[in-house]
């Protein structure tokens, strides 16, 4: 490659750093979170090598990842596109009931809502460790 084309390679790959802020912002909240990382590759099974590409604006990560990468940090997916202190405003969605309201509610639905919460509560009392193990094996068992 001679001198100008590796100027103009170099140019648009900066530009494009530039403009994935994505990578910081991933950065920004896993530094606030006080992760590695390292952690980040424990916690989602993405490549440390992977966040860093991610991060330093190298590689565009999917919507999966980017729900991998939320699911980590433990936020939901929006706040790594949103940095106001309030979820945003969603005027055209229809309300939803919470499912403290949908357990009030007769047949198959206020059961499921109410196995739910049943099942919220009991992992709210297992161990990390313990944790770990039950979601490292529903991630196996989605994968099916």
């Amino acid at each position: 490659m001679n001198p100008t084309m590796a100027k103009e390679h170099t140019k648009k790959k900066t530009q494009g750093a530039k403009d994935m802020a994505i990578g910081a912002r991933i950065r920004q909240l896993r530094e606030k979170k006080g992760f590695s990382q390292g952690d980040i590759e424990r916690m989602t099974g993405l490549l440390r090598c992977y966040t860093s590409r991610v991060e330093n604006g190298h590689t565009v990560p999917s919507l999966e990842t980017l729900e991998r990468f939320a699911a980590a940090l433990g936020m939901p997916l929006y706040e790594l596109f949103y940095t106001g202190d309030e979820p945003p405003p969603t005027p055209n969605l229809s309300p939803r009931k919470s499912l403290e309201e949908l357990a009030e509610e007769e047949g198959k639905q206020g059961a499921d809502a109410r196995f739910l919460l049943k099942l919220k509560a009991l992992v709210e009392q297992i161990t990390e460790p313990d944790r770990q193990v039950l979601l490292s094996l529903a991630k196996k068992l989605a994968t099916r």
